[in-house]
């Protein structure tokens, strides 16, 4: 399967969402967060950097729960800037 080059927006979306789930992960380990998520704590390091900016929304969820922040709470960050500011 060859997957097509990411847009800038979906880039910048990925490291919106790495930056909201470490903000949110606080002074947790990624170790103890990531094994409370059931991933890997190399993957969850990848999220928080932007370097895996499409995850699968299992592991968006699963990562939101381990660190007490709801699914809502994780899209008002996401959301490209421009529709936050129209909310």
């Amino acid at each position: 399967m060859v997957r097509l080059p990411l847009s800038p927006s979906e880039v910048d979306r990925g490291k919106r969402l790495g930056m909201a789930l470490r903000r949110g992960r606080g002074a947790r380990s990624i170790l103890d967060t990531a094994l409370a998520a059931g991933i890997s704590p190399e993957t969850l390091r990848k999220i928080e950097t932007g370097r895996i900016a499409t995850p699968a929304f299992p592991t968006i969820a699963a990562v939101a729960d381990a660190i007490g922040l709801s699914l809502d709470e994780v899209w008002a960050e996401v959301r490209e800037p421009e529709q936050r500011r129209s909310a």
